[in-house]
C-alpha cells in the first residue's frame, strides 16, 4: 500500500508570460522559500499535464520528465496520453 508521502506531485506548464517555454515544476518538493513563486507560475501558466511520481526511482522518472520538456520546447508536438505511455510504471 503506497502513502501520500511515497509520491511526487507534479505539473508540465507552458509559461505564457516570457518565454513561452515548457516547464516542470514538482509542487512536493517546494520549501518555504519558493514555494509560493513556483506555484504562482505555474498558475499563470498554461496547464499541459499533471500526474504523480512514486518515490521510488523517482530520479529516473525525472529524467524522462526532462526529456520530455525538452521534446516540447524543441517544437515537437506531443499530447498528454504520450507522457503517460512515457511514464508508464513511474505513475503513482
Amino acid at each position: 500500500m503506497a502513502f501520500e508521502s511515497d509520491k511526487v506531485m507534479f505539473e508540465i506548464y507552458r509559461e505564457t508570460e516570457y518565454t513561452g517555454q515548457y516547464k516542470v515544476v514538482y509542487f512536493t518538493e517546494l520549501n518555504d522559500h519558493n514555494k509560493e513563486a513556483e506555484i504562482n507560475r505555474a498558475l499563470a501558466g498554461e496547464h499541459f499535464y499533471d500526474g504523480f511520481i512514486r518515490e521510488y526511482r523517482k530520479d529516473e522518472a525525472k529524467r524522462i520528465i526532462e526529456q520530455l520538456v525538452a521534446r516540447l520546447n524543441s517544437g515537437e508536438n506531443l499530447s498528454p496520453e504520450q507522457v503517460d505511455e512515457a511514464l508508464k510504471g513511474h505513475n503513482a
